[in-house]
């Protein structure tokens, strides 16, 4: 049998800028001439202005659809439908992941060109060559995978200045998972949601990330508060978006992102961000695999002052809730997650362990440096 390739993958292009809005229209035009915008109205309100007078430069008409909610298989097979109703020759995912998510799977079903633009920095989808799918409900449903990443990443720091805190602080959780689900992928012999053995440049790409975001992510959440673009958000939101992107794609997953995906099945958990699901994840996964006290400690107390959550408490379940726990357990060591890159076997039972875990050493952890009793964060979205 032959052995599996390592493979990198990236977009075509990348755009980040102060104002980059401006100039969706310029890079559209390389792709086609009757582009589909798919946003919802709060998107909508905040790039109409900028977007239709790049598009008005460029002589491109600009036909926008409303879209809120979840990326789900209707919704998808609808805009493939408009797509084809209407001769759309690119699409393009305005806003938050669902949006994005639609307009990749729409575009690949279409063989159309798809482009992600991004509002906020909040999670690692935009330059992905997959789509995550949910039911009408928002539980996880499955990945869709496609041959090849968009066509366009173009996100706009300004609008992210601008954007609620907690979207910068959900896409430094679902950041700082990157690092540490790559070097355990690198340490197995993972695979990679592009379907081959991890590269080193994703796996250097991931730590990367990390490391502007141990620096910088307390300096990019004070411009944020001051609604303003510094090298300190730049740096941020080019971690969130491509460095944590190219890192997990090219790097590969492990515990932290298949926890997620079993803490989505739980009721619970349905007001959380991707980012702050998939911190809980990340911890679960620092205490299976042994992590240095340190390490571990630290995260912890990083992560907590983010303004992510750190214990079973903030995310509405508790060490009691074993029956959930246990069903959170099994969708994550489900045959085709990306827990079975981690470098052992693991059961059902291991990650029980680990979130029971995570609930004390949280606790601990946050009274012995000085740190917030935790609360719920579900009522914060």
């Amino acid at each position: 049998m032959t052995a599996k390739p390592s493979i990198f993958s990236s977009p075509s292009r990348y755009v980040q800028g102060k104002n980059a809005m401006h100039e969706l229209g310029t890079y559209l035009k390389q792709l086609g001439k009757n582009p589909l915008l798919l946003s919802d109205d709060t998107v909508w309100g905040l790039v109409e202005d900028q977007l239709t007078d790049g598009f008005q430069k460029e002589g491109l008409p600009v036909n926008r659809v409303e879209f809120s909610g979840f990326a789900t298989a209707k919704r998808v097979d609808d805009t493939v439908q408009l797509i084809k109703d209407n001769g759309y020759d690119v699409v393009v995912g305005l806003g938050g992941g669902s949006a994005i998510d639609s307009a990749k799977a729409a575009g690949f079903q279409a063989d159309i060109p798809w482009v992600s633009v991004p509002t906020a920095a909040s999670s690692d989808a935009p330059t992905s060559t997959l789509s995550v799918i949910y039911t009408e409900d928002g539980a996880f449903e499955e990945y869709r995978f496609f041959p090849r990443n968009p066509d366009l990443v173009l996100i706009d720091t300004q609008l992210v200045a601008g954007a609620p805190e907690k979207f910068l602080v959900a896409g430094i959780g679902d950041a700082l998972a990157t690092w540490v689900e790559a070097r355990a992928t690198a340490k197995g012999n993972g695979t990679t949601m592009n379907g081959g053995h991890p590269t080193r440049a994703g796996a250097a790409l991931a730590e990367l990330c990390w490391d502007i975001l141990w620096n910088d992510a307390f300096a990019a959440l004070d411009a944020v508060r001051a609604g303003v673009v510094t090298p300190a958000l730049d740096a941020v939101v080019e971690a969130n978006t491509l460095l944590s992107g190219l890192g997990f794609e090219s790097g590969g997953l492990a515990a932290a992102h298949a926890i997620h995906d079993g803490l989505s099945a739980a009721e619970q958990t349905h007001g959380l961000s991707h980012g702050e699901k998939v911190n809980i994840g990340t911890i679960a996964q620092l205490i299976m695999e042994g992590a240095d006290t340190e390490e571990l400690e630290d995260f912890i107390e990083f992560s907590t002052r983010v303004g992510l959550p750190t214990t079973l408490t903030e995310v509405g379940l508790s060490p009691e809730d074993t029956d959930v726990l246990e069903a959170v357990a099994k969708a994550a060591t489900s045959e085709d997650e990306t827990i079975h890159n981690m470098p052992f076997p693991v059961t059902p039972e291991q990650v029980v362990e680990a979130l029971i875990t995570l609930e004390y050493t949280s606790r601990r952890v946050r009274e012995e440096r000085g740190l917030p009793e935790p609360k719920l964060y579900v009522n914060k979205h």
